[in-house]
């Protein structure tokens, strides 16, 4: 499997994200928000995608999505932090810190025992989320609109700022994910996930592996939770409930865990396909969103990432 040069990377990421941020600029709004939703939700999904690579999958990403997104709320109603890096890096690190002690836990188990237990500590956050009147109960609550570098965001252009926000510090955490994809942490995740025993007789710790790989997905995953929020302006335990959770496995499965970009492509993709059923087919959107993962899965198997495996079927190069 070769590995990227990461100075390669490095300058074709950052090439990308100016390219795309130059493009908002002629972008209707209604599309920059698509995209800006695409990104940060993306970012959920790749940390799912960092847990696929280890051979498992996480069905409770909302627990991180909501604490990130509550935690950059708070800040700004609560202590009057209004920036919106500091914000988005707070959200991530609140996340990490909340995995942190389940992390050992979990990295015990694996299949269905793993999904389960995610999804349950979501949903237990979810009903807490639900029953507090002091984060708004049922609701949620509103936040403001957040600063940039110690600069208000005008009316006109605040969309396209937090559109130039998410894709950036998106794209930043994609060329992080992508070097430790291949390093050789990373590549110890992806060789427990073709023979897990293997591993541990070569002297890797499986648990440890993926008690890291947890962390850092509910980093990744608090992230994406304070750049929504910043964009919507409002949070709700919804954030936490089991069906936005699905959402974000249903774009790991579209992606597959061979690429990052592919992660995002995907995210893009259901906003697209969610957007335009739900204006078109309102009472069957979910219908049409299963057909076209149905569709996916019958024709490309293994992600949208795998279309960039050579057709030897060995992994000659993973695409960013």
């Amino acid at each position: 499997m070769g590995r990227h040069s990461p100075g390669r990377l490095f300058a074709g990421g950052v090439l990308l994200i100016v390219l795309l941020v130059a493009a908002g600029a002629l972008m209707p709004k209604w599309l920059t928000f698509l995209i800006t939703m695409a990104a940060s939700h993306g970012l959920v999904s790749l940390g799912i995608v960092v847990l696929m690579r280890g051979g498992v999958v996480s069905f409770g990403q909302g627990l991180v999505f909501a604490l990130g997104g509550y935690a950059a709320a708070l800040l700004f109603n609560k202590l009057g932090v209004t920036d919106a890096l500091l914000l988005a890096a707070a959200g991530g690190v609140v996340s990490a810190l909340f995995t942190l002690p389940f992390a050992p836990l979990l990295a015990r188990y694996r299949g269905i025992f793993f999904a389960m237990l995610t999804l349950a500590l979501s949903m237990v956050l979810y009903g807490l989320l639900a029953k507090v009147d002091v984060l708004g109960g049922s609701d949620g609550f509103n936040m403001g609109r957040p600063t940039l570098l110690g600069m208000r965001l005008p009316d006109a252009r605040v969309g396209y700022v937090m559109y130039a926000v998410t894709l950036s510090v998106a794209g930043l955490m994609a060329l992080v994910a992508r070097v430790y994809f291949d390093s050789t942490r990373g590549l110890v995740s992806l060789a427990m996930r073709e023979n897990e025993l293997r591993v541990e007789y070569l002297g890797g710790s499986a648990r440890q592996a993926q008690a890291i790989n947890y962390v850092i997905a509910g980093f990744i995953g608090g992230v994406g939770g304070a750049l929504t929020v910043m964009s919507l302006g409002h949070i709700d335990p919804n954030f936490s409930y089991w069906t936005t959770s699905g959402e974000f496995v249903f774009v790991a499965i579209l992606a597959g865990h061979q690429s990052v970009f592919a992660v995002f492509l995907a995210s893009t993709l259901l906003e697209v396909v969610r957007s335009f059923s739900s204006l078109y087919f309102p009472n069957t959107w979910q219908l049409a969103l299963g057909l076209f993962l149905l569709i996916v899965i019958r024709f490309v198997p293994r992600g949208l990432g795998s279309l960039w495996i050579a057709r030897t079927g060995k992994p000659a190069r993973e695409a960013t």
